[in-house]
């Protein structure tokens, strides 16, 4: 692997800390220089950052924090702030804007707005803007909480097929035993298959200050691998480690993707259910058959059946279907731009959720 054109990084608090109760400047700082220097490359990065509660305890350093969860939440609501302050200074230095989105479980299990968060991010990154993405703690409960970065980091990862998913702890990656009581741990560097040999190497390691340990990484390296995107978890102990990732290097432990991202989207598609279709012209049936092209509405002819955006549809010609693919526009908004040209979409609608009806990246042609 080499080139690596999409990153997702995962940061810890034990990383941003360096394993104290404040974030450390300068372990941030290193952070933004490698990812600087990633980004002027053109690599396009996404960072999914721990720290606000650390951040808001630095804030109000009088409060007595107690167990309860308005209590966090009220702390992770002051420190998202200071936060997001210090990572604008310190990517400020490189000349790199930065933009926030905070997310939730339900963000990703609902599919408008799972659409919206795609496409701010890809918007974000065709602009060179460096997302930094965080869990919502602070409107968040137990039914919407992801539960920690590392998943969080995964579900994104999934979301903008990335070409490799970092997670960033205190430790250099998965030992056959935990380091930290057994001097004589080695490191795994490769894993192919996550097996109760690997979960069990997983059990009862966690870092001083974050909300997972171990076990949790390997659960988001999983859900990543099924997703196509490999996973390398390390530290920022190893000299210029992002840099070295980027390169296709190996410096931790890495667990392979269990099959490529497009298989893995394309078995998803086909196996759900459509909820609709669209009618194209010989024109744009022979674009998508043979140069792997989105479909425009200027292609379009008509709809079939009520569908919201982000419904999976069926594409069809003659009454036979030609693919299936993710809409980015309701059935009713297609009635109104089919047979437009892309350009015209925001001045027929008054607004725009794009030039493609279908993008090629959710489409499979049969």
């Amino acid at each position: 692997m080499s080139g690596l054109k999409k990153i997702v990084i995962k940061l810890g608090t034990s990383t941003l800390t360096k394993g104290t109760l404040n974030l450390s400047r300068p372990a941030m700082l290193e952070v933004a220089r490698q990812v600087s220097e990633l980004h002027g490359r053109g690599v396009e990065i996404v960072l999914v950052t721990s720290g606000a509660l650390s951040a808001g305890r630095e804030v109000i350093p009088e409060y007595k924090q107690d167990k309860s969860v308005p209590s966090k939440q009220m702390l992770c609501s002051v420190g998202q702030v200071r936060l997001m302050e210090i990572w604008t200074e310190l990517f400020g230095l490189y000349d790199i804007h930065v933009g926030q989105i905070l997310l939730t479980r339900s963000d990703f299990s609902n599919r408008e707005p799972y659409l919206n968060i795609r496409d701010t991010l890809h918007a974000m990154l065709d602009h060179r803007i460096l997302p930094i993405c965080n869990e919502n703690d602070p409107v968040a409960n137990k039914k919407s909480l992801v539960g920690d970065n590392d998943n969080l980091g995964a579900f994104i990862a999934n979301m903008i097929a990335a070409d490799l998913f970092v997670i960033l702890t205190d430790q250099k990656g998965l030992y056959d035993k935990d380091p930290r009581t057994n001097p004589d741990a080695k490191l795994i560097s490769i894993v192919k298959t996550i097996n109760d040999e690997v979960v069990e190497a997983a059990k009862d390691t966690s870092t001083k200050l974050g909300t997972g340990g171990m076990a949790t990484k390997i659960e988001a390296a999983q859900l990543a691998s099924h997703s196509g995107t490999p996973t390398e978890i390390t530290s920022m102990s190893v000299p210029d480690v992002l840099l070295k990732l980027a390169k296709g290097e190996m410096a931790g432990t890495r667990f392979a993707a269990t099959e490529s991202t497009r298989e893995s989207r394309k078995r998803w598609l086909l196996s759900e259910k459509s909820k609709g279709k669209v009618v194209v012209d010989p024109g744009a049936a022979q674009k998508l058959k043979t140069g792997g092209a989105s479909l425009l509405p200027i292609g379009i002819t008509a709809t079939g059946g009520k569908f919201d955006r982000g419904a999976l549809i069926q594409i069809s010609k003659n009454g036979k279907v030609l693919g299936v693919g993710i809409s980015n526009y309701s059935s009713a908004e297609i009635e109104k731009i089919k047979k437009t040209h892309s350009e015209k979409i925001e001045e027929v609608l008054g607004y725009t959720f794009g030039p493609e009806v279908i993008h090629r990246d959710n489409m499979v042609i049969l």
